[in-house]
C-alpha cells in the first residue's frame, strides 16, 4: 500500500483554489473513536467497538441505527467517564494542528463535522480554530448518560448526509461552491461529503474510503496533504 496516493488529478493543486475544509473528528483529527473509549469505562468496549468498526467500514449502512445501538449500551455511564477520556485518551493526530494552521493562514474556513459528541468537538474545535461545528449532543440525566441524544435545531444525528449538507451550507454562506471545498475523513459516513467536495482526502482510512478518495494518506500525518497543495 503506497503511503500517499493521488487519483483523478495531477498534483500539485493550488491551495488558492479552495475556500473551505471540512474535517471528520474521530480517527481523523484525533487518535481515538470517543464512543469506544467511553464504552471502555463501562466495560463494554468490545461490543461497542465492533459496531463502530462495521459502521466505519460501510458494513452497517444505517449510521443512525448503529449509533443508537451503541448509545443504548452506554446508558448509566457517568459523565466523569467522558472527562476521563478527554483528559487521558484524546490526542490530536500527527499533523492535525499544522494542517489546520496552514489552511487558515491561506484564508480557508474550517468546518468540523462529526458523528461524535459535542463534549469532545467543543474542545477540538477550540484548539484548532474551527469556524463551524456540527456534532451530536449526548442526553445526560443525573450525571449519567441516558443512552440517547438531545434533539438540536437541525436534527438529532449528524450522519453522512448531514455532513454533506453542512459542507454545502457553510460553502454557500461564504459564497463558495462545493468544488472549492476539501473534505477529510476516514469512514463510510464521510463518503457523502467527500463525494460533494472538490478535493476528497482519506486519512488512514477504511479500504472503501481510500478507494474513493482523490488523496489517500496511508502513512504519516495529516499535514502530508500539503504535499499535494501549493
Amino acid at each position: 500500500m503506497h503511503d500517499l496516493v493521488t487519483q483523478g488529478f495531477t498534483p500539485p493543486l493550488r491551495l488558492a483554489d479552495f475556500r473551505l475544509a471540512a474535517f471528520d473528528m474521530d480517527s481523523t483529527l484525533i487518535n481515538i473513536e470517543c464512543i469506544d473509549e467511553i464504552a471502555a469505562a463501562a466495560g463494554k468496549k468490545e461490543e461497542v467497538a465492533a459496531i463502530t468498526e462495521a459502521a466505519m467500514r460501510g458494513e452497517i449502512t444505517d449510521f443512525k441505527d448503529s449509533l443508537r445501538r451503541r448509545l443504548a449500551l452506554l446508558q448509566g455511564v457517568p459523565v466523569s467517564a467522558l472527562e476521563q477520556v478527554l483528559r487521558e485518551r484524546l490526542q490530536f493526530n500527527p499533523g492535525a494542528r499544522e494542517l489546520c494552521a496552514a489552511l487558515k493562514a491561506a484564508g480557508l474556513k474550517l468546518l468540523l463535522v462529526s458523528g461524535g459528541f459535542t463534549f469532545f468537538t467543543r474542545y477540538v474545535a477550540a484548539e484548532l480554530g474551527m469556524d463551524w461545528v456540527r456534532s451530536n449532543e449526548l442526553e445526560i440525566k443525573d450525571g449519567q448518560l441516558a443512552g440517547a441524544l438531545v434533539m438540536q435545531p437541525w436534527g438529532e444525528i449528524c450522519d453522512g448526509e448531514e455532513k454533506r449538507r453542512m459542507l454545502e451550507q457553510c460553502a454557500a454562506e461564504i459564497g463558495a461552491l462545493p468544488a472549492q471545498c476539501i473534505a477529510v475523513g476516514d469512514g463510510a459516513n464521510d463518503l457523502p461529503m467527500m463525494g460533494a467536495a472538490g478535493l476528497s482526502v482519506a486519512f488512514h482510512a477504511k479500504p472503501r474510503v481510500r478507494e474513493q478518495a482523490m488523496v489517500a494518506i496511508n502513512a504519516g500525518g495529516l499535514d502530508r496533504l500539503l504535499e499535494v497543495l501549493r
